[in-house]
Parts: structure tokens; sequence; C-alpha cells
């Protein structure tokens, strides 16, 4: 009879060394059934598991080893004026990221012609603003790839865009979760057709588009160029502050003039295209707070409380669409306005096509001791944005209910404020979309 039988048919009263036999052949059986059974949970899970996470992989917004690298996603060129540019770069980026992709790196466009197509001149991204650094500040939120990371061994897949007032934002969405599905995850690119990334339907919370243009920065050649023009600008100012303390106080100030002098930057919105279009726009929106006059904006910039003077104030307008020669007339004493050829930098912002011209713009409005543009321009509101974040960075806090003593400070010259000025202006962070920043708004958060 065997071990198992006699331990079977074994009595209480048993000989001491078969009571111990039988307990220890039990104890081994029990051993290898628990091994057995953690085995088959063990390894029938891991499998389990591994076929969800290789799965949720391409369901999820990000996975947890971060934006795939095999796998991409295309987009048309992008055009329209510079910050348009910027929020359909950014809107295509978020797009990728919800599909866990690498966004090839787009082609942006130099010219404005943004009816006529075939009039278009792309410029590469990378010759605006620097790959490198945009991949290594945004680094694990999303991430730009170039044509050659394709290998095409799958080729593309086509999602066309739709439009018109059927396509809604739930379609939309609908249709990016389908893209996410294994039938079309699989293949190497998304290649995204139709409408330009700037009308597509928004998604993402102003937070998502502000953590994108941190991570643009201009390329060295473009920021040496917003380099001369703030200089000559604090320069100029440097100039109008030593004559002024000479002629009060009869000293020389030499060692004092190196010091960095504030200016004004103003995105003076009176060229003729944007007085046809905000007219427009206050017809079909039914307000009164769009278009200003250029009575009205040097008026309101003249009232901001706590402006030391003299102080110079840099007009940033399109020249080429101005018809008012007057713009450097009607300010109030202590503000001497320059724009581009009285500064002495148009000669600059000559060499470059338009989008680069802007770009320089944007960056010396952008670093302006004092911001104040128009709350429905695309350019002024994300301006405003990225100084919001900027102070939110700093642990600045609201600057709304702030003195004259708040760092820089941004205003709306189309909505009245406080004593005939401009209304302080900050960016609502925690707005769920981008839309009033992308087609304007007069309900700014101040």
């Amino acid at each position: 009879m065997d071990l198992l039988s006699k331990c079977k048919s074994s009595k209480v009263l048993v000989p001491p060394l078969s009571s111990i036999a039988c307990k220890c052949f039990a104890l081994v059986i029990i051993v290898l059934a628990l091994r057995a059974a953690f085995i088959s949970t063990f390894f029938g899970g891991f499998e389990q598991n591994q076929i969800a996470i290789s799965h949720n992989i391409s369901l999820s917004y990000v996975s947890e080893y971060g934006i795939r690298k095999d796998k991409f996603v295309e987009v048309p060129q992008i055009v329209w004026g510079l910050n348009n540019q910027k929020i359909a770069f950014a809107r295509a980026c978020l797009t990728a990221r919800m599909l866990n992709r690498t966004l090839l790196m787009p082609s942006l466009s130099a010219s404005l012609f943004y009816k006529e197509i075939d009039l278009l001149q792309p410029i590469s991204f990378d010759k605006v603003f620097q790959f490198e650094r945009f991949n290594s500040l945004c680094d694990g939120f999303v991430q730009l790839g170039h044509y050659s990371d394709v290998s095409n061994q799958t080729g593309a897949f086509e999602v066309q865009k739709g439009s018109g007032r059927r396509w809604t934002i739930q379609r939309d969405m609908d249709q990016l979760r389908q893209s996410s599905q294994d039938s079309i995850d699989r293949y190497e690119v998304i290649r995204i057709t139709g409408k330009n990334p700037f009308l597509w339907h928004d998604h993402w919370p102003v937070k998502d588009y502000a953590r994108i243009f941190e991570c643009l920065v201009l390329v060295d050649e473009i920021a040496k160029e917003a380099d001369k023009v703030i200089n000559k600008i604090r320069e100029v100012g440097r100039e109008l502050k030593g004559k002024a303390e000479v002629l009060q106080h009869n000293i020389h100030l030499e060692g004092h003039q190196l010091h960095p002098v504030p200016y004004v930057a103003v995105h003076m919105r009176i060229e003729k295209d944007w007085m046809i279009h905000c007219k427009k726009l206050e017809q079909r929106l039914n307000v009164s707070q769009i278009c200003s006059s250029k009575a009205e904006i040097t008026e309101r910039v003249g009232n901001i409380l706590g402006l030391n003077t003299p102080t110079v104030v840099y007009l940033a307008v399109a020249d080429v669409l101005l018809e008012d020669s007057s713009i450097l007339s009607g300010w109030k004493e202590g503000l001497v306005p320059f724009e581009k050829k009285k500064l002495g930098v148009d000669g600059i912002y000559e060499r470059y096509p338009y989008l680069i011209k802007s770009a320089i713009d944007y960056e010396v409005c952008l670093r302006a001791d004092v911001f104040v543009g128009n709350s429905y321009s695309t350019f002024s509101s994300l301006i405003v944005l990225e100084r919001t974040q900027k102070m939110m960075r700093m642990g600045m806090g609201n600057s709304c209910g702030g003195g004259a003593d708040v760092r820089w400070p941004s205003y709306a010259y189309n909505i009245p404020g406080e004593l005939k000025g401009p209304q302080r202006w900050m960016t609502n962070m925690d707005d769920s979309s981008l839309q009033a920043i992308s087609y304007g708004s007069n309900h700014i958060s101040c």
C-alpha cells in the first residue's frame, strides 16, 4: 500500500513516525497545489494585463510610457496670421497627444494669403521656432518628429475633418476616438486632411495651450533681431530719462542710465483691414467695444495709473496697411511714441517675410513692462495669456486688483477701465476652452 493510502487509513493512535510521515506528505501536496494555483493566476493575469496595457496604449490620452515615437500624426500646412498659426499648431499638438502619437513637424506660412492657397509661401517650423528646444521643454506632454522618422512600412490612414454646422464638437470628438481604435491605430501615420487646424473644434483647456506656447522658443536669428529692437527702445528711453533728470536736478546720471528703462508696448489695431473687420464684427455681435479710434487709444493709454514719465511707447502696427499717418501725434505729455521708422529699426523688419516680422513684434510686446492691446485681437490675446502664465509661474497671482506697482500689467484699450483708462486684463487660465482667445471677447477676467 502506498503512503497516501496508508495516511488515509491511519487512525489517531498510529505510531509517531507514521504520523509525521503523513503530515509531511500532506504538507508537500498543499505546497504543490498552492504553487500551481499561484503560477496559473500570476501568468494568466500577467498575460491579460499585458494585453490590456497594449490596448490602452492606443486609447489613453498619454500612456505611462509617454508619447509614442513610432506612431505619427500629419496635419495640413498651417495658415493665417502668426498667432492663429500658433493656435493651429497647439491644436494639432493636442490632437496628436490625445491619439498618443508624435506630431510630424508641420509647415507654417510665411505669407498672409490665407484665401489664395496657391500663393501661400510655406516655411518650415524649425525656421521660426527651435525644434529640439520645443521637445525638451514639452517632454512628456507633446512630441514633434521629423518626416525622416517615418519608416513607410504601413503607409498612412487619412482622416477627413468635417466642416459646416453639422460638424459639431461631439462629432469631432467621436472621430478622434474612432481614430484611436486598433483598426486605425495600427497605421504608422494618421494623416488629417481638410480644414486649417486653427478652425478645428477645441477640446482642450487654456492651461494645455499655455503649456505648449511656453515651449515655443524663437530660433536665434529671429530672437537676436527682437533683442536689437528692444535694446533700441530701452536706449531711447535711457536718453529721455537722462535728459529729464538732468534738467530737473542738474546732475550727471551716466551710470544710472545703464539700468533697464521700462517701456510701454501698444498693439495699435487701426489698420484698414482691421477697421473693416471690426465694424462688421460689431454689427454681427451687436457689441460696441471692438473698434477703437486712434484718439480713443491715445487717451486711454495716457490715463493708465502709475506710469512714470517720460516713457517710451512702442507702437506695434502693420505699417503697410496703415492709412493714418498721424499715429505719433496726440499723445499725453511725457508719453513719447515710436514706431519702427522713427525708432530706426524698420530696416530689420524689411529683410523678412510677414511671419517673421510678426514674430519679432510679438516678442517686443511680450517683454514690455506694460502691454496694451485689443481683447478681440488674437495677437493681443496670446500676449496677455503668456504674460499671465509668466506672472503665475513667478508666484505673482492675480494682478487685476493690484496697483501701479504690479509687474507686467496688461490692459485692453477697447474696454473702458477706471478713471477713463483701459481695462486691466488677465487671461482666465481655468477656462475649459480657448474659444474666447481664438475669436476675441470683451469678457476678460479683470
